[in-house]
């Protein structure tokens, strides 16, 4: 528990208080000592004068009295230690009494609130526990486990009886692996894989998480190394490289979980994944290579299928094409076939160059495209 700012002034009042109260009731009991009169034959009288009757003065054998130098005053107007230390009890919230024992005196209901006041806080702050939402409360009592605390206020035995350590169970704890460098797997097909992973885990049962497992997350890290292995062990270089890596992270996540459910963790796994998965270094220039090529591959047999589909379409087009138009040469047989052999002719005589013969009433053909021809091959030159 911190050490609370409230239990520090009342401990340190009440330890002046203390001091106030001692150190007065010592000064007087000196003072007495010292100032004490009397001796074998009575009291001392030395300051009575010579000839009084016996008992007045004059000490055993008479001798002249003895005067007494004037006390100079000590720190102003105080005359003794007893008046100096009264007056400091005083100014700092005492009471002036004369100075008694220990329990004498008016300051001593003011020591007994004192200890009264840290007796309270040591009860409430002992005692009385706020466990935040994401929080849960281990109770020990006597360094047993007792008891767990939700969320809110908790009420337990005071220390040293009942002990609370909060633990954080919304927390998402990362543990990356593999920590050591050049830690290599074996696959299914006996090839040699470098891969990292992570795993992700919280708290599910904090009273199983402090006291069932010595070092949890030694032992997190340890299973799911264990898991990988396996995992890996049962699958294919290309698999683990390629798009299974899905299935890979589900299964050790499986695995992880079983496991430390019979090992009583108190751990749940939120999820597996993996970083990186890579041949050795030492072969990884010939694995890029290969994996370019069959890219390569891919995209070739990816392209003769598309123009392949293109051919497809085109000739499916075209024999649509053929049933529309047979369907109207079965209605009209001349109109579509001399439409057919006009359609044919335009598109043959298109591209090569014609010769029109003069014939009565048929208007003489300009030759434009050998006329244009001629032009052009006149400005080349």
């Amino acid at each position: 528990m911190a050490f609370r700012p409230a239990a520090l002034f009342f401990a340190s009042r009440a330890t002046y208080t203390v001091i106030m109260i001692i150190f007065p009731g010592l000064g007087a009991r000196a003072r007495a000592l010292f100032a004490d009169k009397k001796g074998p034959w009575g009291p001392s009288g030395g300051d009575e004068p010579p000839g009084d009757p016996p008992g007045k003065g004059g000490g055993p054998w008479n001798e002249p009295p003895r005067r007494r130098r004037p006390e100079a005053p000590v720190f102003g107007n105080v005359t003794s230690l007893d008046d100096f230390l009264r007056k400091g009890r005083a100014r700092f919230g005492g009471n002036g009494g004369g100075g008694g024992g220990f329990t004498s005196g008016p300051s001593r209901p003011f020591f007994m609130w004192a200890i009264l006041g840290l007796l309270v806080l040591w009860l409430v702050f002992t005692t009385m526990h706020r466990i935040a939402p994401e929080e849960r409360g281990v109770v020990t009592r006597v360094g047993r486990y007792s008891h767990t605390l939700g969320p809110g206020i908790g009420f337990t035995l005071p220390a040293p009886f009942d002990r609370v350590q909060k633990i954080d169970v919304e927390n998402i704890r990362t543990e990356n692996l593999p920590s050591q460098p050049d830690a290599m797997m074996l696959t299914g097909d006996q090839n040699i894989i470098d891969i990292d992973y992570s795993v992700r885990w919280n708290i599910r049962d904090p009273e199983l998480y402090m006291f069932e497992l010595a070092d949890p997350q030694e032992t997190i890290r340890q299973v799911a190394e264990s898991a990988m292995r396996a995992v890996i062990a049962r699958v294919t270089l290309r698999d683990a490289m390629g798009d299974k890596r899905g299935v890979i992270e589900a299964q050790v996540q499986e695995v992880v979980q079983g496991v430390l459910d019979r090992y009583h963790a108190g751990v749940l796994v939120q999820g597996v994944a993996i970083k990186r998965a890579d041949p050795p270094d030492a072969v990884n220039a010939a694995f890029k290579e290969v994996s370019a090529a069959q890219q390569d591959a891919q995209r070739y047999v990816s392209q003769a299928n598309s123009y392949a589909q293109q051919l497809t379409f085109k000739a499916e087009g075209e024999a649509q094409a053929f049933d529309k138009v047979y369907e109207q040469y079965k209605l009209s047989p001349e109109v579509t076939r001399r439409r057919m052999y006009y359609e044919t002719m335009e598109e043959v005589l298109r591209r090569v160059d014609k010769t029109i013969i003069e014939a009565p009433g048929v208007t003489p053909y300009l030759p434009l495209p050998q006329v244009q021809r001629q032009v052009q091959q006149g400005d080349a030159k």
